[in-house]
C-alpha cells in the first residue's frame, strides 16, 4: 500500500513552505481520503472518502464545485448529492472501512480504516475521541494516519448541552487511544503551535514517541510511505 500525504495543514493561515495545503490523503494513487484543496481533483481519484464535512477537509463547503464524475463518500450529506457511507466500500483490491468518532458539535465524522492485503491503515481525519466498542474491532494496524493540531496533554476538548464531547484530541490522548493497535503514527493537519517553532517542535514529537514507546513520523506536503 502507497500513502502520499497531500496537505498537512489544519485551518490556520500557511506559514511555512512544505505545509500549505489543507487536509489530502491519496492510496495507491488512486483513491483520496479528504479534499481540502481542489487541486487535489487533478490526480484524477475515482473515488474520495471526506471524513467530515468542515472546508480544511471539504474544500466544497465553502467554494462550491462539481463532482459530478466521482464517487465522493462522507457521512452525511451535503449540498452535493454525495453517497452516505455507513458499510464497507471494495475498490479494486482496496477495503474502505468508515468508523464513528467524535469531532464536531455540528456536523458528523469518522474515520476510515483502509485494508489491502495484509496491510491495515487507519485514517482518522480530525478527532477527539472513538468510543471503545469501535476501537475494539480495529485488530492490528500497520499505522495510523492521523491530526496533531494540538501537542498539549488534553488537546481542546468541549462538551455540548447533551454532554458529548467534541474538539481535538492532543497528540498524547490519540497515542494512549490506538497504542494497543499500532506503534506507528503518521502525524498531519498541524495547528498553529507546530509553526511557532517548526525544527523546535520536531523535537518536541521526536521527544513524545521516546516518552511514550512509539514511532511518531512528521509529515509534509508530498511525503510518501509505503506500507
Amino acid at each position: 500500500m502507497k500513502i502520499e500525504i497531500l496537505g498537512t495543514r489544519g485551518e490556520i493561515p500557511a506559514s511555512a513552505p512544505r505545509y500549505r495545503n489543507h487536509s489530502g490523503v491519496l492510496v495507491d494513487g488512486k483513491i483520496l481520503f479528504d479534499l481540502g484543496e481542489a487541486k487535489f481533483l487533478r490526480r484524477k481519484s475515482k473515488n474520495i472518502f471526506i471524513t467530515h464535512l468542515h472546508p480544511d477537509h471539504a474544500v466544497f463547503v465553502r467554494n462550491p464545485m462539481a463532482l459530478s464524475d466521482v464517487h465522493v463518500y462522507a457521512p452525511e450529506q451535503s449540498r452535493s448529492p454525495f453517497i452516505t457511507i455507513a458499510k464497507p466500500v471494495t475498490i479494486g483490491a482496496c477495503r474502505v472501512r468508515p468508523i464513528p468518532t467524535h469531532h464536531s458539535s455540528k456536523v458528523k465524522s469518522c474515520a476510515y480504516l483502509i485494508e489491502s492485503g495484509q496491510k491495515r491503515v487507519l485514517y482518522t481525519g480530525d478527532i477527539v475521541w472513538m468510543d471503545k466498542k469501535y476501537r475494539s474491532r480495529l485488530g492490528r494496524l500497520d499505522c495510523v494516519v492521523t491530526e496533531a493540531s494540538y501537542v498539549r496533554e488534553g488537546g481542546l476538548v468541549r462538551r455540548d448541552k447533551t454532554g458529548r464531547l467534541y474538539g481535538h484530541a492532543g497528540i498524547p490522548n490519540i497515542i494512549r487511544m490506538f497504542e494497543s493497535h499500532t506503534n506507528k503514527f503518521i502525524l498531519t493537519h498541524f495547528g498553529s503551535w507546530f509553526f511557532k517553532d517548526v525544527k523546535g517542535s520536531h523535537k518536541r514529537i521526536a521527544a513524545l514517541g521516546e516518552k511514550y514507546g512509539v514511532k511518531l513520523i512528521v509529515a509534509h506536503d508530498g511525503m510518501t510511505f509505503t506500507m
